[in-house]
């Protein structure tokens, strides 16, 4: 079953984005959400393949070295998803935000993506320091508060139908994906979270079907 999940959402997550791409008739914002997804898809694919091969051919050698560099490789492209995410709704709205949140946007992503990068994680350890895993994402959740913050209000500020649940998405991706760091060592079950996770992502993809949907059936009246 999860095989068969991760494939899904892979190729759901392909395919949106893609459509998205056709879509956004050259409009930037549009644009900056279909790389968005495809960012979101290539990196989770360096993580969820090494799963597949192992789901169905258990055993895989070297799975925990190929499991752990796709963590490190996922866990970069999330960052990089995020000030995408941010960027597309300044672009939307048209917004002028502050130097002084633009800069913490900025700076938390680099911090994250500098602290991935230390040595101290040892992605390839199955046994990877536990209080590793707390500290990278520590910069990653001040910035995923940042953004449920933003982006509800700027929906409802605009009246953005498509986005209303966006923050929504995002408040609930990072729940579960809290429960999956924190948790897993207590029971491997945890780290099932991974799946609602996921769909959340999807749903948020969703949105940018119909918001572009929208905005071309717009344009056209």
């Amino acid at each position: 079953m999860e095989p068969t999940f991760e494939i899904l959402y892979l190729v759901a997550g392909l395919c949106i984005s893609i459509y998205i791409l056709i879509k956004s008739k050259k409009r930037l914002p549009y644009i900056l959400f279909g790389i968005m997804g495809l960012v979101l898809v290539f990196g989770d694919s360096f993580h969820l393949v090494p799963r597949i091969i192992n789901a169905l051919e258990p055993g895989f050698e070297n799975i925990d070295y190929y499991l752990g560099i796709g963590k490190l490789i996922t866990s970069i492209t999330m960052t990089i998803f995020y000030v995408i995410l941010f960027w597309f709704f300044k672009l939307r709205y048209k917004e002028k935000t502050s130097l002084a949140l633009d800069f913490g946007i900025y700076v938390l992503a680099i911090i994250r993506i500098v602290l991935c990068l230390l040595p101290f994680n040892e992605w390839t350890n199955k046994n990877a320091p536990y209080m590793w895993g707390i500290y990278r994402n520590i910069p990653f959740v001040v910035m995923g508060i940042l953004m449920v913050v933003l982006i509800f209000i700027w929906t409802r500020v605009y009246k953005d139908k498509p986005f209303m649940f966006a923050h929504l998405a995002i408040l609930f991706s990072f729940v579960f994906y809290i429960m999956t760091v924190t948790l897993t060592v207590v029971h491997t079950a945890f780290g099932m979270m991974m799946i609602p996770k996921t769909i959340c992502y999807v749903w948020l993809l969703v949105m940018g079907i119909v918001a572009v949907n929208k905005d071309n059936k717009n344009g056209e009246e």
